[in-house]
Formats: C-alpha cells, structure tokens, sequence
C-alpha cells in the first residue's frame, strides 16, 4: 500500500473563523454535536455565539451563559504557537480523514508533530498498562509490522502496551492521542517519548484546551479519538473493566475492526480480551492477520473528504424561532428516556427546523442529554 496516496483534500479556515470557532467549542455547553449542530443553523460561528444567550434564556436557564471571549482565543492561539503546535479544522486538509467521519467529531484538534501523519490509514492499538513482557513484544510485533505496511499506529501515551506500540512505530510514524492539552502529558515518564514521537515522524493530538490537566473523565474522550482515527483497533491484554474496552467498544460504533490477542485463562489481564474474541472481535495470532484484514479498508478514497461541519461558512438568513406554543409542545415530548430525533418531528408534527432549534435551547440551558445513536434526552425542570 503506497502510504502516502491518501488525498489530501478540504478547505482550510482563516484566521477569523478559526478564533471564532475556538470560541464555540470553548463556550459552556458546546460539545462537538452542539458546535455542528450551531453551524449548520446559524451559518457561521460568529453568527452562533451570537446567539448563546438568547438560545440559553429561551432554554430554560436563569444563569447567564460563559461564552469564551476572542482575548482568551488568541491566547490559547499564541500558546499553541509558542509551543509549536496548531489548531486543525474538521473540514482542513490536515485533520484525519476517518475521525471526520464520525458522530461527533471535534471540530478542532490542537497538533504537534509531522502532519503528514495525521492523513495516513491508521491502526490503533490499547491494552493494559501493567503489560506482561511477552505482551509488550507482541504489541512491537503488529507495530512494527502495520508501520511497515504503511499505517500509522495511534495509542494514548499510557504505561504498558501504549508505550510499546508508538515506541514501535517510532521510525514509521506513530499517533498519540492526549487526554489532557498538548502541554500536560500524562503520565510523567512518557514525557521523553512524546518528544520523540513530535520531533520525528510522530504526531500528538488532543481536543483539550491548552493547560488542560487531564481528568479521570477525559480518558473515555481519548479513547474516542484512539477509535475515530483509526480504521481499527487491537486490544493486547486488557482487564474486564479497562479503558481499552471502552476504545473497542467505540471502535465497533465507528464501524471499525475490532481485533484482540487471546491470552491464559488464568491471566487477569486477559480476561477483557478472551471476552472480545467470544464476542465476535478478529483473533490475532500474527502481525500479518492485522495487516491482511486491514487491506480492504486502506483504499485511498474508502474516507473522501466530506466534513461533517463546513469549513467554508455561508450566511444562513437567521429563521425565525418557535413560538411559545410549539416550543412547549417539543419540550412536553420529551423526558428522561432518550429519542429519536426524527420521532420528535413525527410525534409534533412540527418543522425540523422548529425542533432542532428547540434542542439547541434546550442544550444552551444545559438540560439536553446527547446519547449514542443520535438519541436525546432532558432533564426535567423542578
């Protein structure tokens, strides 16, 4: 596979779009659905952070809304320059093609590193940080061998079967992704190979603010993004109840391979993996079997550049919003279970239009609850 034939196509964001949209994905309330979800119906993030407050009161919130303000986006900027890192739009050239591609992408991902790596196919490889030695050397193993074919390997910089992947995959290209800013690595000895892996053919991504110390919570969003870059992930000794089964986990929602090594029945690290195999993940007894299966999935045009946000903003004419009636027959539909969107229209019988923009009050207030699947939900007021 010529690893370099991926396209690179998309549209890059100026320097006022890229400010403006640090400033939504940084504002209270805006993950990545609700940053796609503002643009697609305001046009245009300036024209979306406009409209925070107004969505927040008409949401139900008596707390005036935070909205991040341009000084502190332009530090966040500067900061990234000094450190020798960027910002990368979803719609850019440079932003992995099958993350793009999946629910949720976030919009912004903040880099270092050789960005060439970022646009190849990619494996992903997790597994427990209290790795065995022959583990660790069958990790290196499928490595070294994936990077040979020309994919890169994505890990999340953890002890054990993370650092023998990237340092594996250190001459072949190798992803980290961070759970905290590009600034706060975690944990403290892998400092020196997440200098090796941003001053060679390696590159670190994170969709943390800069100074973001990373949480107990933040792990699961690395995870995400171990999943969404890559077209699939092997899981090498990992407990039954292990961050790397929430990345196989996610990983199957993404429509990604799901590949596992078998160990002993009597190896605690093991049990998680033998439990994917009986779940239906691909054995892997060989480094080829992960390179074999991959093949199909590594055409170059298999993730044509299809943004899920567009780079290139145009000036939607702001609709009108729903009138007190029909916004409190949207909200009357809903509750704590979570449903469809499309059943909310059916159910209405109102306009998309007027239910999207309903749910955007709703998630500006703070009370919708975004579930896999595209489900919503809220919390009921008291």
């Amino acid at each position: 596979m010529d690893a370099g034939s991926a396209k690179r196509n998309g549209v890059a964001l100026t320097e006022k779009q890229r400010i403006a949209w640090l400033r939504l994905i940084r504002s209270d309330n805006v993950g990545p659905s609700t940053f796609r979800d503002l643009i697609n119906h305001y046009g245009s993030a300036e024209a979306a952070l406009a409209m925070l407050p107004e969505l927040s009161q008409r949401g139900g919130s008596t707390r005036a809304v935070r909205i991040a303000d341009e000084r502190d986006a332009l530090r966040e900027l500067e900061a990234a320059h000094r450190f020798g890192a960027r910002f990368v739009g979803i719609g850019e050239p440079d932003f992995p093609p099958a993350l793009r591609e999946i629910d949720g992408a976030p919009p912004l991902l903040a880099v270092k590193g050789n960005m060439p790596t970022a646009t190849r196919p990619a494996i992903g490889m997790v597994g427990s940080r209290n790795a065995s030695i022959s583990g660790a050397k069958f990790t290196a193993m499928i490595a070294r061998t994936c990077g040979e074919a020309g994919y890169a390997v994505v890990s999340g910089l953890a002890r054990g079967i993370d650092t023998a992947a990237h340092r594996a995959s250190l001459a072949t290209g190798t992803i980290a992704a961070m759970a905290g800013g590009l600034d706060q690595p975690y944990p403290p000895e892998n400092i020196g190979l997440l200098s090796d892996i941003w001053d060679g053919n390696g590159l670190a991504v994170s969709e943390m603010p800069f100074g973001w110390e990373p949480r107990a919570r933040d792990f699961p969003r690395r995870n995400r993004l171990i999943a969404g870059i890559s077209l699939g992930v092997v899981v090498v000794e990992a407990a039954t109840r292990s961050g790397s089964l929430i990345t196989a986990r996610l990983a199957g929602e993404f429509g990604r391979l799901v590949f596992a090594v078998p160990g002993s029945p009597l190896d605690p690290r093991c049990e998680g993996t033998n439990g994917l195999l009986k779940d239906g993940a691909m054995i892997v007894t060989a480094p080829d079997d992960v390179v074999e299966a991959l093949r199909p999935l590594a055409e170059p045009d298999l993730f044509r550049p299809r943004p899920a946000v567009p780079p290139a903003e145009k000036s939607n004419p702001l609709s009108t919003p729903p009138d007190d009636a029909e916004r409190d027959h949207i909200v009357d539909a809903l509750g704590p279970t979570p449903v469809e969107i499309d059943d909310i229209v059916r159910h209405t019988g109102l306009p998309i239009s007027a239910v999207h923009s309903v749910l955007l009050e709703l998630d500006m207030a703070g009370r919708l609850h975004r579930h896999p699947g595209g489900l919503v939900s809220i919390s009921m007021l008291d």
